[in-house]
């Protein structure tokens, strides 16, 4: 009798390890359980192309660095659902899930599948984001070709650019078929667990768009930015009500300096919780050290950044406590989902000096649990990538920089003790 008994308690023990609870929202907080729910994550936007076994893909990698975050306690990984259009142009990442409208890439989908599988049996959870607004995945200048809208100008072409962009929510054909691949994907059956996505509670939330802009600041394009929020979420929760949603929003920033507007569109009974990104570089937040066309950039970029720290985390600050004001009103959890800081001297290569991100971060990660927010994924893991070239180039190793950025600017590698320092602090102190 003994020996069934073992390998049947064995049995039993794995099936409760495997039991987790959709992460829900009460009380204006994130809750697993009846526990509160907060986290230090990352992002991992690649993680379904390395997933997969076709060009790009590299499953052995994948685990590698799963166990790789697991073992820092980051638990929480924001990877991107989409990837759309046929294009050899450098700042565009290869393979797209969604080469032409409605087609897809089975060995891709197939990918984000394994994935989920590999997360699930860590324990992890995913925010899964359906949609880009910026071109190096495709996004809103995609389907806005595929309606019959011409491409559009490169995001350094600013005024050309947005123009173009602005059209994407008030696109009846574009938004259509953003909405079917809304639907396709959060509709989907794991093909290696026999799961559907909606039933998974790997999966904590599904998010409308990587940072959704409305691209204009007249009341109409405004208006029909909500309207797309709206219908987007309102799918996603008819298919999948048991998972969160949220909108991928940069926060103020992302809504035309819109505070008002930001607030509108979290209201949405179907947006379970409130986010922002930050960009302290990109923002021009370094106050008067440093801005990304400054003559003391050329000159003295690693003194620079140590400086402009202070200036940083100053508005950070503020751009925090400004959001918290509205999810205070809203009754729902703030998550800073993307951030990001330069590594020393804008330097690029594995292995350089990290001293004023590794400050910034500190200050940043301080602001979960006790400050307020209920999560942070910072930009982004690199783990074990080594790369080859300055910008991304087919079929280099995928880092956290996206292909139209240097590889390495923003990426945290394995290699970047000090820095997995500060989360292992960060992820003790807020007693996760």
């Amino acid at each position: 009798m003994r020996r069934f008994l073992i390998p049947l308690l064995a049995l039993l023990l794995v099936a409760c390890k495997s039991q987790t609870h959709f992460i829900t929202v009460r009380d204006g907080q994130l809750y697993e359980g009846d526990k509160p729910y907060r986290y230090v994550g990352t992002n991992l936007w690649y993680g379904a192309i390395l997933g997969s076994e076709g060009q790009g893909g590299d499953r052995e990698r994948l685990c590698r660095e799963l166990d790789s975050l697991k073992s820092l306690g980051i638990t929480n990984l924001r990877v991107l659902a989409g990837a759309e259009g046929l294009t050899d142009a450098a700042d565009h990442i290869q393979p797209t899930l969604q080469p032409r409208p409605g087609e897809y890439n089975d060995t891709l989908l197939a990918g984000l599948d394994y994935l989920m599988a590999e997360m699930g049996k860590r324990g992890m959870r995913a925010v899964l984001y359906l949609h880009n607004a910026w071109q190096w995945s495709g996004g809103y200048g995609t389907y806005l070709e595929w309606a019959g809208m011409g491409r559009p100008a490169p995001a350094s072409v600013w005024n050309a650019y947005t123009r173009h962009h602005s059209q994407f929510v008030r696109s009846d054909s574009a938004r259509a078929m953003a909405l079917r691949h809304t639907q396709f994907i959060v509709g989907r059956r794991n093909t290696i667990t026999g799961k559907a996505y909606r039933d998974d509670p790997t999966l904590m939330a599904w998010e409308v768009c990587n940072e959704p802009r409305p691209f204009a600041r007249d009341s109409e394009t405004k208006a029909c930015f909500l309207t797309w929020i709206q219908e987007q979420s309102e799918a996603i929760k008819a298919i999948a009500p048991h998972h969160l949603v949220t909108t991928g929003s940069e926060g103020k920033f992302g809504c035309e300096g819109d505070i008002e507007l930001f607030e509108r569109v979290h209201a949405q009974p179907c947006i379970d919780y409130l986010c922002i990104h930050i960009w302290p570089y990109t923002w021009t937040w370094l106050g008067p050290f440093i801005s990304p066309n400054s003559e003391a950039k050329r000159r003295q970029p690693a003194l620079m950044l140590e400086r402009g720290v202070e200036a940083a985390c100053k508005e950070t600050e503020a751009y925090i406590d400004e959001h918290l004001l509205v999810a205070r009103r809203l009754q729902k959890p703030l998550v800073l989902e993307e951030f990001g800081y330069p590594r020393d001297g804008f330097e690029i290569a594995v292995g350089t000096p990290v001293t004023a991100r590794d400050r910034y971060y500190r200050f940043v990660l301080s602001h979960v649990g006790r400050k307020g927010l209920s999560g942070c994924n910072f930009w982004a893991w690199g783990g074990n990538a080594l790369p080859v070239h300055p910008m991304w180039q087919q079929w280099d190793p995928y880092t956290g920089d996206p292909a139209q950025e240097e590889q390495g600017l923003y990426s945290v590698f394995q290699s970047d003790s000090t820095t997995l320092s500060v989360i292992r602090e960060a992820i003790r102190e807020a007693r996760f």
